[in-house]
C-alpha cells in the first residue's frame, strides 16, 4: 500500500487525501531522507538519446523492430530506482542509530572501544565510517560514557555540547533539561554561548539554557546504572517523568501543584516501593489500577 502511494507521488498522480496518508508512513520519511542526501550528489550525466542510438545500431540487423516508446518508461524507472537505491545505501552505511525503549537500558561499544550505557527511552546516533577522524555522536535522552583516551570526544545534544578527551561522565538531555555529571577526568560543557569546565566530582544543571546549579557528587557512576534514580530539589513532574520511563506506565495527577520539589531516591525494580518513596515525603497518595496505570492524588 505504501509503495503504491509512493509510486503515485513520484508520477504526480496522488490525491490530497492519499498524500496525507503517505506523509504519516515510514516509507515517505525514508524517501525524504534519501532525497535529501541524493540532492547533494552529482551522478554522471545520463544521455538517453545517445544510449538509444547505440541500442538502435545494434538492433538494426534484427528483423523485428521494437518501438522506442516501449523502452523509454523502462529506462526512466530504472534510472530512478538505481539513484534511490544508491542514495539509500549511501545513507544507511554512514550512520548508526541505537535506541533504548521504555523500561530498558542498553550497552553500546563504539568503534574506539569507548563504552556507552543508555538509560531508558534514549537514543544515540554516530558515524562509524568517520569515527577515527572525528569522535562525535548525538544524544537525545540520558547516557553514561566511559571514553577511551584519544582525540576530542563530543556529545551533541539539543541543549549543548559536552566535550572530553578521555573520561567518565553522564549526560541527561530531555526537552529543556540538561544535566551533566563528571566522575573522572575533565569535561567541557558548551551551551547558549557559554562554556563551563567541569572537573571530576562535580555536576551542573541547566534548564531552558540557564545555569541553575553546580553541585558536588560523591559517587563514581550515576545511580540509574544500579537501578535507582536520585533527585535533589527537583519538580515532581520531572520525577514522575523518569518513573514513567523506568516502568513504562502512565501517571495521572489529581493534585494542585505538579511542581512541588522532591529530594530523594526511587528504585527501578519495585513500582509500589518507588511510589511510596516519592509520595510519602510529599504527603501524597497513589493508586495502581489493573492496566498498569497510576493515579497520584492529595490526601
Amino acid at each position: 500500500m505504501n509503495e503504491q502511494l509512493l509510486h503515485k507521488f513520484l508520477n504526480n498522480e496522488i490525491t490530497a487525501a492519499e498524500m496525507e496518508t503517505l506523509q504519516t508512513t515510514d516509507t515517505y520519511r525514508d524517501y525524504l531522507k534519501i532525497a535529501s542526501t541524493t540532492s547533494s550528489m552529482h551522478p554522471p550525466t545520463f544521455n538517453q538519446e545517445r544510449v538509444w542510438q547505440k541500442l538502435s545500431e545494434k538492433t538494426k540487423k534484427q528483423a523485428k523492430v521494437i518501438s522506442l516508446s516501449f523502452f523509454r518508461p523502462l529506462i526512466k524507472y530504472a534510472a530512478i530506482f538505481a539513484l534511490l537505491l544508491a542514495g539509500y545505501l549511501y545513507v544507511t552505511n554512514l550512520d548508526v542509530s541505537v535506541t533504548s525503549h521504555l523500561a530498558e537500558k542498553k550497552n553500546i561499544t563504539l568503534p574506539d572501544n569507548s563504552e556507552v550505557v543508555l538509560n531508558a527511552d534514549s537514543k544515540v546516533i554516530y558515524n562509524k565510517n568517520s569515527w577515527n577522524k572525528k569522535r562525535s555522536l548525538s544524544l537525545n535522552g540520558e547516557a553514561f560514557f566511559k571514553v577511551a583516551k584519544g582525540k576530542k570526544f563530543d556529545v551533541v545534544t539539543p541543549q549543548g555540547v559536552v566535550s572530553v578527551m578521555g573520561t567518565q561522565f553522564n549526560v541527561q538531555s530531555r526537552k529543556n533539561h540538561f544535566h551533566i555529571s563528571c566522575f573522572e577526568g575533565l569535561v567541557r560543557v558548551n551551551f547558549n554561548n557559554q562554556e563551563i569546565q567541569l572537573p571530576a566530582g562535580n555536576s551542573v544543571l541547566i534548564e531552558n539554557g540557564i545555569l541553575i546549579a553546580q553541585q558536588n557528587i560523591s559517587t563514581t557512576q550515576p545511580g540509574w546504572m544500579f537501578n535507582e534514580s536520585t533527585f535533589e530539589n527537583t519538580p515532581l513532574i520531572a520525577v514522575i517523568g523518569e518513573l514513567q520511563r523506568q516502568y513504562n506506565i502512565e501517571v495521572v495527577f489529581k493534585i494542585s501543584d505538579k511542581n512541588i520539589l522532591y529530594t530523594g531516591t526511587f528504585t527501578h525494580t519495585n513500582l509500589d516501593a518507588a511510589l511510596k518513596t516519592i509520595c510519602e515525603p510529599l504527603k501524597l497518595k497513589y493508586s495502581i489500577d489493573d492496566k498498569r496505570g497510576v493515579i497520584i492524588y492529595e490526601d
